[in-house]
């Protein structure tokens, strides 16, 4: 009885899996059952594979630390603020990856240091409005021979730093580079076109926030990436 309830459950696992029209189950004996050339490929690759992924899928900190500090990142640059997004992005990738867990420094076996390098605005595009230029150009109400900023970049550059806390040893250092262009703020009226400097700034700040996270989602690839 045994024996019968235990070759009903392996046909049923084997029809499930989509591997019964390669094993026949004709045979009475579950020791016995018979297995197609193809069925054992199918078997032996099903297993190496699951083997494969589980040991190239698996992601850690350099020399397997799972409790890291993250102090506030530095800020080099003369832009207020700016090592916020970047500190709170790099935490919420490691807490949604739960590959280590961001604790205080004193119970911390390394310190992810961060420092913000370098931001900087730049004209991306501009519109010149002189005789010579597109109808279209010169209906956006400046005045003639005046050049109006369309577009800018933003550019930021960040390096990251993982020190063990026993020894302050470098365990591991990056750089990393972003930009990004958004649409200069302006005000089309007729006998009017201005910036409004409330949304220049606004527009900073979110631009700086989505560099921070894609940033940050880069940085967490490579810190963890098969150490």
């Amino acid at each position: 009885m045994l024996e019968y309830s235990e070759r009903r459950r392996y046909r049923t696992s084997m029809r499930s899996s989509g591997l019964s029209r390669f094993i026949n189950f004709s045979t009475v004996g579950f020791s016995t059952v018979g297995f197609s050339p193809l069925a054992l490929i199918l078997l032996g690759g099903l297993t190496t594979g699951c083997a494969y992924s589980m040991g190239t899928g698996e992601r850690r900190l350099p020399e397997g630390y799972q409790l890291v500090a993250i102090p506030v990142f530095k800020n080099s640059t003369q832009e207020v603020g700016i090592e916020v997004p970047f500190t709170n992005a790099i935490i919420r990738e490691l807490a949604r990856s739960q590959i280590a867990r961001v604790v205080n420094k004193t119970d911390a076996q390394v310190v992810l240091e961060g420092d913000i390098l370098n931001v900087a605005y730049t004209v991306a595009t501009q519109s010149n409005c002189d005789p010579k230029s597109p109808a279209e150009i010169c209906k956006l109400a400046i005045p003639q021979r005046t050049v109006l900023n369309t577009e800018y970049r933003i550019t930021v550059s960040t390096k990251l730093k993982l020190r063990r806390v026993s020894d302050s040893k470098l365990l591991w250092e990056q750089d990393f580079n972003a930009e990004k262009s958004y649409l200069a703020p302006r005000v089309g009226l007729e006998g009017l076109n201005s910036a409004n400097a409330l949304y220049n700034r606004s527009a900073r700040q979110e631009n700086i926030s989505s560099i921070a996270s894609d940033m940050m989602a880069e940085a967490h690839g490579r810190l963890t990436e098969n150490f």
